[in-house]
């Protein structure tokens, strides 16, 4: 992402995101492609400037990543990005495990087969999205899957909190993993997960999406 260059990165729903939401987009963006990197303090006008914006937009941004857990405030200088430690990484895979294979796997009975087709271009775009290293486009359609997929059991509240986990653990290495290729690999489940939905088979959902999440801890562990 190029200095004064704010990204329109898509949204769940048809509400157009603010000014405020598009800058925090951006920054968000900016800690996926390691341009801010854990530790290191960065000022609101630092910013502003960067981004090419003012610079209340990007503090209004930053206090809502602090909210999310990804910044911390520093008194009198700025935003410091918090790094996320292996303790936290195992225990928000665990409670996405707790919450994501048994709502998807019970989508084999409840789901429209409409439906469920109708996310094969978004799998198929993480899938591109890793083969050509796009960073931030494989984290937008990796988050339209897997949001799509929780969206059809019908409970907005867990959408919301598997939301804010993956806000909270996906945000670094991925360059390291798009330069190896190991990314695509995690890539392609999407499409063998969506298969298994439509085939009606639980058990495979099951043992995809458990594949699927150790296979993601094991490469963000890297």
């Amino acid at each position: 992402m190029s200095p004064g260059h704010t990204p329109d990165l898509p949204v769940l729903g048809a509400r157009k995101p603010s000014h405020r939401e598009r800058v925090a987009d951006a920054l968000r963006a900016a800690l996926i492609a390691g341009e801010l990197r854990p530790g290191e303090i960065y000022s609101a006008p630092a910013l502003a400037a960067r981004f090419g914006v003012s610079a209340t937009p990007v503090r209004e941004a930053m206090l809502d990543l602090a909210k999310e857990g990804l910044v911390d405030t520093v008194p009198n200088k700025g935003f410091r990005v918090t790094a996320v430690s292996e303790k936290q990484l195992d225990e928000y895979t665990h409670i996405r495990s707790l919450i994501e294979i048994p709502t998807t796997t019970a989508l084999t009975t409840t789901a429209d087969p409409a439906a469920l087709e109708a996310l094969r271009p978004v799998a198929q775009d993480i899938v591109t999205a890793a083969a050509t290293g796009d960073l931030i486009a494989y984290i937008e359609a990796d988050l339209r899957f897997h949001l799509g997929l929780l969206t059809l059991a019908g409970n907005d509240h867990l959408v919301e909190v598997v939301r804010d986990l993956r806000r909270r653990s996906r945000l670094y290495g991925l360059a390291t993993l798009a330069e190896s290729g190991r990314l695509e690999a995690s890539a392609k489940e999407h499409l063998e997960l969506l298969d298994a939905l439509l085939a009606r088979d639980p058990e495979q959902v099951h043992e995809v999406m458990t594949r699927h999440l150790g296979h993601v801890r094991g490469l963000w562990a890297s």
